[in-house]
């Protein structure tokens, strides 16, 4: 790989201006120790109140914005999920057609949250990676600007304005909890704190691509299970946040679906606030020990998605 980072803090600066208009600026929730069980402070970025239920209409405005679609074009995506509901609702909001093609492990709820907000659902397979080669099909015919999930510089220059936020309104952080699935997200995240703060990966059992590329020195395939499958169920991490992951991201740990589920369970019963399973990911390493902070840290997690069906936990 070469040493050139594929996104820059000055990009995703850029990509903050950008989409400002499109998107909220999240809040953060500062808990004390005690408040969830664990024995020191904890800031909460609730990025499962943005517009579509999570981070992902970040990503989509930037590379939808940069490409300067006119109103009645056509964007295609494929997604297990809240990728689709974001760019279906960054194109009703930009004027534009979106075709979003979805493995079967997409649950019902995420399907109805696509077509509820204008997307055209189209069935593409098994696994996110099937959905994926059938809509690069149909985008060969159609000519439609593809959005790809995680691996665009655009895309990853979007989700690192997550990290742009959080810094500045928590610039006390130490370490900083992050889902991973394909790795946009954290790609982007790490990719604006540039090791400030140690990035931490959060990856369910069954769905460890980033932790396993990190051991091979490459992305690889991984499995993919489990009850975060329809949002962190990727087979295998991009490669352009792989380059920033092997510099900037500090660890990469497992969590069981067990401490995924409680965590989820925690965060409505103490917060009031519904997460789905990938949502509540990062802070059931916590709760687990499957991340123990050092004394003395000042310690983020990403609350990241909300699509869910609330009468599942």
């Amino acid at each position: 790989m070469s040493d050139q980072s594929p996104v820059s803090p000055d990009q995703i600066s850029s990509a903050a201006a950008r989409i400002a208009a499109h998107v909220r600026h999240t809040p953060v929730l500062r808990l004390q120790p005690g408040e969830l069980g664990l024995d020191h402070p904890l800031t909460l970025k609730l990025e499962l109140l943005q517009h579509a239920g999570s981070f992902k209409p970040r990503g989509a405005f930037n590379r939808i914005l940069q490409a300067g679609l006119a109103p009645g074009g056509s964007v295609i995506a494929a997604s297990g999920g809240n990728h689709g509901a974001a760019v279906a609702y960054a194109a009703k909001q930009l004027g534009l057609r979106a075709e979003i093609f979805i493995p079967m492990l997409t649950t019902p709820a995420k399907r109805a949250r696509i077509e509820s907000l204008g997307g055209v659902v189209v069935q593409g397979g098994e696994t996110y990676a099937e959905a994926l080669a059938a809509s690069r099909a149909r985008q060969a015919e159609t000519g439609a600007l593809e959005v790809h999930a995680y691996d665009h510089p655009h895309v990853l220059a979007g989700q690192g304005t997550v990290g742009l936020e959080f810094e500045a309104d928590a610039p006390e952080l130490t370490h900083l909890l992050v889902a991973t699935g394909g790795g946009g997200l954290i790609g982007g995240i790490a990719a604006w704190y540039q090791s400030r703060v140690q990035v931490i990966s959060v990856e369910p059992e069954g769905c460890p691509a980033l932790h396993d590329a990190l051991l091979a020195g490459q992305p690889v395939a991984a499995p993919v299970g489990g009850v975060a499958a329809d949002s962190l169920g990727a087979r295998q991490v991009g490669a352009l946040m792989f380059h920033v992951a092997r510099n900037h991201v500090a660890r990469a740990v497992l969590v069981p679906d067990a401490a995924i589920q409680a965590a989820q369970r925690l965060i409505w019963d103490r917060l009031r606030l519904i997460s789905e399973p990938g949502g509540a990911t990062a802070l059931a390493a916590l709760l687990c020990g499957a991340f123990t902070p050092p004394a003395g840290s000042r310690v983020g997690v990403l609350l990241c998605g909300s699509n869910t069906d609330p009468s599942l936990f």
